[in-house]
């Protein structure tokens, strides 16, 4: 489908999805969200897609949140609706079967956090600065904030940054844990995308298998998440991906690995 607040292309096995309204900071309104999840479907019925990388326009924002203008016309009837679709799309985010990659190439506040916390993991330009600045509204967080910078920050950062809407430099997001590594910003979409390049290359079958383990098993207890891992590798074994990747070990030769989710 032709989209109008996004980018969306898919080359040499990645696909990427450029949020497309630099003059509005790439704030997220109805639009955005429509599409964006308009385009996870396509990468979820594209078996030839094996990494996904999300950036913002321009070089000022990655997502620097909500569009207030529509924010501001909501009664709570709609406030929920608008929350329910933005909590579908970062969730629809974290269900993909391919590694996420969030490139946080200038703010990524409100939306924009809850949006990149919802990738596997995020590399962030020198110049960006994240945050969950919702409670200047007088709102919280409505895209899951409050949920998962908890379990990515734990309890007492989370309720410091939410309680007072505090932004933190890309180097303290490294150093908290949220941002995995800061790259300057001319470099940021080569690294991501070599970092993409370098997961696509990668079994299928088992990026997904390692990303439904870590993801159902952190919040289990210790011996029912060690079983999910079991049945994940199990799984594994009876991938061709497996016959390959050990066949092409004891060969000497580089793997190459065709298995498909799809059967």
């Amino acid at each position: 489908m032709p989209y109008e607040t996004i980018l969306f292309e898919v080359a040499d096995a990645i696909a990427t999805i450029t949020v497309n309204r630099p003059k509005s900071l790439n704030a997220l309104n109805s639009q955005v969200v429509a599409e964006m999840l308009s385009a996870v479907d396509e990468i979820s019925e594209n078996d030839e897609i094996r990494a996904v990388i999300i950036t913002g326009a321009g070089e000022k924002a990655f997502v620097a949140g909500a569009d207030i203008t529509e924010l501001s016309r909501l009664n709570p009837v709609s406030a929920k609706y608008f929350a329910s679709r933005g909590h579908k799309l970062m969730r629809a985010l974290e269900l993909l079967p391919v590694p996420v990659l969030a490139a946080v190439n200038g703010f990524a506040l409100g939306g924009g956090l809850e949006m990149a916390l919802s990738c596997d993991f995020i590399y962030a330009a020198e110049n960006a600065k994240v945050g969950q600045p919702e409670i200047n509204l007088g709102l919280i967080p409505g895209f899951g904030g409050t949920q998962r910078l908890t379990r990515q920050v734990g309890k007492n950062l989370a309720r410091e940054m939410i309680y007072t809407g505090m932004m933190l430099s890309a180097g303290e997001a490294e150093k908290k844990g949220i941002v995995n590594r800061v790259v300057p910003a001319a470099d940021l979409m080569e690294t991501a995308n070599k970092t993409a390049r370098t997961m696509a290359e990668k079994g299928r079958i088992s990026i997904y298998a390692a990303k439904q383990a870590i993801d159902k098993g952190m919040d289990a207890d210790m011996d029912s998440a060690c079983e999910i891992e079991i049945n994940a590798f199990a799984l594994c074994m009876a991938s061709p991906d497996a016959k390959e990747g050990t066949a092409a070990f004891l060969e000497k030769r580089t793997p190459d690995f065709k298995g498909t989710l799809k059967g």
